[in-house]
């Protein structure tokens, strides 16, 4: 019996225990409950079918948000197209008479001035102008001394005047002679005070100095000591370009032709020098259209005294075609080119709540896109992390 009485007293226990511990779950449940709904929406919400981003006040924080504005636009045509030698200043040097090279003094790079000897050959027909010098002057130091010494006896009655007629005669022709033997001579580039010792000497020199015609730098050489070459024949010993101006010549697309005038200045940038504008202005403009690619020849004079850019050379232009327009603006950092190729930018009116929009964008210019569509000026837009933005949707779409 007493068995029974504690059995029922413990049995009541593990009840009352069980009420209680219910009690107290209801009550939590209750509160654990009411602390969820206590607790914020989800940060960065995305809503696929109205496209739009729900940020915190700390989410949207790290956001750069400004209202698209008004700026003027340049109007600029842009195209790519080559750095090349500017052919006006390139200069092929060739020997002015055959003959074999004797020395070369510069190499392809070298800097030369004008006048500095590139190389020098042995020159037969200098030589061949040197002896008909010697022996010219030979001739009039000889009919000199017979007009001299008829002109004696004449004077002494031992000699007649026909005599002296025919001498001063033939001195006459021997001195023509002798002068055009040295206008012969000083065509190879020899100097009165080289082509006089060569008289006092006589002793011919046939080595032949291959000036530079202009100052430059060394753009080919195929001169090699024992190479005989001729005049005008291919390939020049040297060629010479003066670098502080080159060519940027490009194609443009025909819609674009009437907008190019000789005298516009353009602003040429190459992938070697990020960042950096070299300037020049359009000096020759095609007078044909391809009539396969539907292109016009641009060329443009590029200053560049400190020889930074190279024949070959990928490169792009701008030319400034017209005066500024007013146009919608926004940073470029602002639109984002999505997998579709669109462009999109992410408006807010209480900056929380983002919406994407699909924009119609021009050109972009001093870290600014215009915005031809899609956008009014003092729209707020995210100015910054706009990129980020368009992830996080992308990711909510395939997700």
């Amino acid at each position: 019996m007493a068995f029974r009485i504690k059995l029922a007293g413990m049995t009541a226990s593990i009840a009352a225990a069980m009420i209680a511990g219910g009690a107290w779950l209801l009550t939590h449940t209750g509160e654990v409950r009411s602390a969820k709904a206590e607790q914020p929406a989800a940060v960065g919400d995305v809503d696929i079918a109205q496209q739009t981003i729900t940020m915190t006040d700390k989410q949207a924080g790290a956001l750069k948000i400004q209202p698209a504005e008004a700026r003027a636009f340049r109007i600029v045509k842009q195209a790519v197209g080559s750095i090349d030698f500017n052919q006006n200043m390139l200069v092929q040097v060739f020997t002015p008479n055959p003959g074999k090279i004797v020395d070369t003094f510069f190499n392809v790079g070298d800097t030369v001035t004008k006048g500095a000897t590139l190389f020098t050959i042995d020159s037969p027909d200098l030589l061949q102008a040197e002896s008909t010098l010697l022996a010219s002057a030979g001739v009039l130091e000889l009919q000199s001394r017979t007009l001299t010494r008829v002109r004696q006896l004449l004077k002494t009655g031992g000699g007649a005047q026909k005599d002296v007629d025919q001498a001063t005669s033939d001195q006459q022709t021997a001195e023509g002679n002798y002068k055009a033997a040295r206008n012969a001579v000083r065509i190879f580039g020899k100097t009165d005070e080289e082509i006089d010792r060569i008289v006092a000497d006589r002793k011919v020199d046939s080595i032949l100095i291959v000036p530079s015609p202009i100052s430059g730098q060394i753009v080919t050489r195929n001169a090699a000591p024992g190479l005989y070459v001729q005049p005008g024949n291919a390939p020049a010993p040297y060629s010479l370009a003066d670098l502080s101006t080159m060519w940027m010549v490009a194609n443009v697309v025909e819609t674009d032709a009437p907008a190019y005038h000789l005298g516009q200045s353009v602003a040429v940038s190459v992938p070697a020098y990020p960042g950096e504008v070299f300037r020049g202005h359009v000096t020759t403009l095609g007078l044909n259209i391809d009539s396969t690619t539907h292109r016009q020849l641009v060329r443009s004079v590029i200053d560049d005294p400190a020889h930074k850019l190279r024949a070959g050379m990928l490169a792009g232009f701008a030319i400034e075609t017209g005066g500024p327009k007013q146009s919608v603006a926004v940073p470029v950092d602002a639109v984002v080119r999505e997998g579709d190729g669109s462009m999109t930018v992410w408006v807010t009116a209480d900056r929380h709540r983002f919406a994407r929009r699909s924009v119609s964008v021009g050109i972009a210019q001093d870290g600014w896109y215009q915005i031809l569509d899609g956008l009014a000026p003092g729209e707020l837009v995210a100015a910054s992390g706009a990129i980020f933005l368009s992830n996080k949707f992308a990711t909510a779409v395939t997700g």
